[in-house]
């Protein structure tokens, strides 16, 4: 029963290919995890920062160790209450914001990353992991899961940013880029004009990976870029209406040039939201009502340089985020075909 659920959500979010006898596929069979390769000729030539690009957000955080320490990404409070037993099954339930692994999130489309990446207390080996409240799996055990993804499908591109960093030092940093090289290897691109940057320069280079580092650490390494090259406003807010209001201001205020940009889709609980739904948790008390609104507004939008680029939500599968966001690149070739008239 497990795996025909399991089936049944891979075909809900578009990751099963399934041929059928008349050579076509249906809504159900069309499959997300080479959406890239697959646009049409016109648009790989337009630079990624035009293009309309699903990401997850918190999105390592399809797993979190409650038998681990808290991490210091949280106060002492919380550190404190966290020696109770309970306090740390309930912090799973706000600390977990994706359903899906990588290689899931990948399958389904999904090509941004929102990464948050901590040195664990007690550790003598340098290990980084993923943090958001609790401790996530091994960062070496992600970026081996993507690689193998993108060794698959040699025409994918994907945004990795590594935009906060806990406890740690210069010798953990110089452990997690060593990381990154090893996994990626000539799949990683070097920082460049981001005009610059279209699929078809990337598959001309067999480059794959875009890695941002919100840290001074990246001057250190060309394929490193700063963080400031991919700005991703955060509404804070628990009201839809809030969060609508800013996407649409912060997307008015887009560089038209140098930068991506990400518009993080996602609500903010405050201290009341979490005490109101302590038990049911971040899915079921903040984002289950209000992701097909949300998602509504995506629908709305239209890719380009002064439109959405990169677009994050929390638990991606939830609705069919990633291909409503995909599906906006439509809107490209329609342009295209218009100015050919």
């Amino acid at each position: 029963m497990l795996a025909v659920r399991k089936a049944r959500r891979k075909l809900r979010m578009g990751t099963i290919c399934s041929p059928n006898p008349s050579g076509t596929k249906t809504s159900s069979e069309v499959c997300n995890a080479d959406w890239m390769a697959s646009l049409p000729p016109h648009l790989h030539n337009l630079p990624l920062s035009n293009l309309a690009i699903p990401g997850s957000h918190d999105s390592f955080s399809y797993w979190v160790d409650e038998k681990s320490p808290v991490g210091p990404d949280q106060t002492q409070a919380i550190k404190r209450l966290a020696r109770i037993s309970l306090v740390k099954k309930l912090m799973k339930k706000w600390s977990v914001t994706q359903n899906l692994t990588f290689r899931e999130q990948l399958e389904a489309g999904i090509r941004y990353f929102d990464l948050r990446v901590s040195s664990k207390p007690g550790d003598a080996d340098q290990e980084i992991y993923f943090i958001h409240g609790l401790f996530g799996i091994k960062v070496w055990d992600g970026l081996m899961e993507i690689d193998s993804f993108l060794t698959q499908h040699p025409q994918e591109i994907i945004f990795l940013d590594f935009n906060h960093f806990y406890a740690m030092d210069e010798t953990h940093h110089k452990c997690l880029v060593l990381r990154i090289q090893e996994a990626f290897g000539n799949k990683l691109c070097a920082a460049c004009s981001v005009e610059s940057l279209t699929l078809r320069t990337l598959w001309e280079k067999n480059c794959q990976v875009l890695i941002f580092y919100h840290c001074p650490f990246y001057k250190q390494y060309p394929f490193l870029w700063p963080g400031k090259k991919i700005p991703a406003p955060w509404a804070n807010t628990t009201s839809v209406r809030k969060l609508i209001l800013f996407l649409e201001t912060t997307l008015s205020e887009r560089a038209s040039r140098g930068s991506f940009h990400v518009s993080q889709a996602i609500l903010t609980p405050r201290v009341k939201t979490i005490a109101r739904g302590l038990v049911g948790g971040l899915k079921n008390t903040l984002v289950h009502r209000n992701l097909p609104a949300i998602l509504d507004w995506v629908k709305t939008q239209k890719p380009g340089a002064m439109g959405v680029n990169i677009i994050t939500s929390d638990f991606v599968d939830l609705v069919d985020f990633a291909a409503t966001v995909i599906k906006l690149n439509d809107l490209l070739q329609e342009d295209t075909a218009l100015a050919k008239c």
